[in-house]
């Protein structure tokens, strides 16, 4: 062990699932990790198990399709307790062999972090960390990201890990960097306020297809489907000069026109935030493009901010609207209503976003919902020209729709995140029956 200059690899793991598509999916938290790490003098490597422009793999263009494509996949044996599914199952990214060379290649490290995001996807940790410790059996192995945070007790059982993080990484990184390799250092940055931040260590990839951009944290609402205020009880903003110049850097640095929002909130309170980033964006000249996969906040879309973001270059705009009976609606979120749905889709188009732009999610599989209702819910959505997105709900152990999930479901999602998974439709007593999705899948495409 290098005491003095500690050599850190992190690792972003392969995901088994029945199906996974790089959606502009990046590890943020795991990158801006490696950053800060660098920024402390530490010697930092970083593996993707998910790299889709790996050397070995089929060269792509990685600015096609806007940076999104599918990952390399491999069939695997059904998990126990899923077998009755009729679907595939995959490990989705490099083959073992290729991120078997790749940590051959890395010279010995004396600390592995790995993180992981869904919390159903943590067989694809198993296989990761089995891989590092067949290469590296000494090196400690520190796991964090969304399951540990969210399942602690059973990352700590299963995932063979040596260590699992069950707090956020900025709080806790430069303690645990001294635990496990006897570093100690002095924080160079203030987990508190944003702009003292580096921008993620997008550079450690093998291409950099798309951005993307954080320029808050946290959440002011509280959905009963989400788990974003338990995992960032704050509300913390960058600065809007901050995240212009980051804009400005990735494109001037490393040719990029496409960034994608991981807000979850960007046109809350727009005139302090939203408003004046779009506004230096625009006043910057910059030939760039923006897209929102987290959806953005109906009511922050007026007509000021609807003509700024298309002025600003957004060309993949989606809405979270989850449902249209807006009657029923509080026991999932506050929101919206549908006159300020209707309002704000009417301002987009007004600012010139074309149909096929603009997208509202819809949930589906929320425990007792009926089918019914989510098909209408996509005839109102496209009788207004827009795309209805169907964005499949997963149950997750700390919010409020938890214990009606559980009541609902054929599974014990208690005994196992696997049974969690959206693309099994959980919370239905029916078995799980494809034409069902595809019904659904048709409607939302005619």
């Amino acid at each position: 062990m290098n005491s003095s200059n500690p050599h850190i690899l992190l690792v972003n793991p392969w995901i088994h699932d029945f199906a996974a598509y790089d959606f502009w999916a990046k590890p943020m938290g795991l990158l801006l990790i490696a950053s800060l790490l660098r920024c402390h003098g530490f010697s930092v490597s970083y593996i993707d198990c998910l790299d889709r422009f790996h050397p070995q793999a089929r060269k792509s263009d990685p600015q096609a399709r806007h940076g999104r494509g599918p990952y390399l996949k491999t069939r695997l044996a059904k998990p126990a307790g899923l077998a009755d599914v009729p679907r595939y199952y995959s490990r989705y990214g490099v083959k073992p062999q290729w991120f078997a060379a790749d940590l051959g290649n890395q010279r010995p490290p004396d600390l592995v972090l790995v993180t992981c995001l869904m919390t159903y996807w943590y067989p694809g940790v198993q296989e990761t960390i089995n891989s590092i410790r067949a290469v590296w059996p000494r090196a400690p192995i520190v796991l964090g990201g969304i399951y540990a945070r969210l399942c602690p007790d059973h990352a700590r059982l299963h995932s063979g890990a040596d260590h699992v993080c069950s707090d956020p990484a900025e709080k806790s990184l430069l303690d645990i960097v001294a635990q496990f390799t006897g570093c100690s250092t002095t924080p160079a940055f203030d987990p508190d306020n944003l702009d003292t931040w580096p921008y993620p260590a997008l550079d450690l990839q093998s291409q950099i297809g798309y951005v993307p951009l954080l320029t808050s944290r946290g959440c002011p609402f509280n959905c009963a489907y989400c788990a974003s205020r338990a995992l960032e009880p704050r509300r913390l903003l960058r600065s809007p000069e901050n995240v212009v110049e980051e804009v400005k850097f990735w494109h001037a640095a490393h040719a990029q026109q496409d960034f994608v929002l991981y807000d979850d909130a960007f046109l809350v309170n727009p005139e302090q935030h939203g408003i004046p980033i779009l506004e230096g964006i625009i006043n910057a000249g910059l030939k760039i493009r923006f897209h929102t996969p987290n959806a953005i906040h109906i009511r922050g879309i007026t007509e000021q901010t609807a003509l700024l973001m298309h002025r600003a270059g957004f060309t993949t705009l989606r809405l979270g609207l989850e449902t249209v009976e807006f009657d029923h609606r509080r026991q999932i979120d506050k929101k919206v209503s549908e006159e300020e749905f209707r309002r704000a889709v009417g301002h987009l188009k007004k600012a010139g976003f074309g149909n096929n732009q603009i997208g509202a999610y819809l949930l589906v599989g929320l425990p007792g919902q009926e089918l019914a209702s989510v098909e209408q819910s996509i005839i109102t959505v496209k009788q207004l020209g827009i795309r209805p997105v169907l964005a499949y709900y997963t149950p997750i152990p700390p919010t409020a729709l938890w214990t009606r999930a559980a009541a609902a479901s054929r599974y014990d999602l208690d005994a196992d995140p696997l049974f969690t998974n959206n693309a099994i439709m959980p919370c239905r007593k029916e078995p799980f029956v494809w034409e069902t999705i595809t019904r659904l899948k048709e409607l939302a495409a005619a």
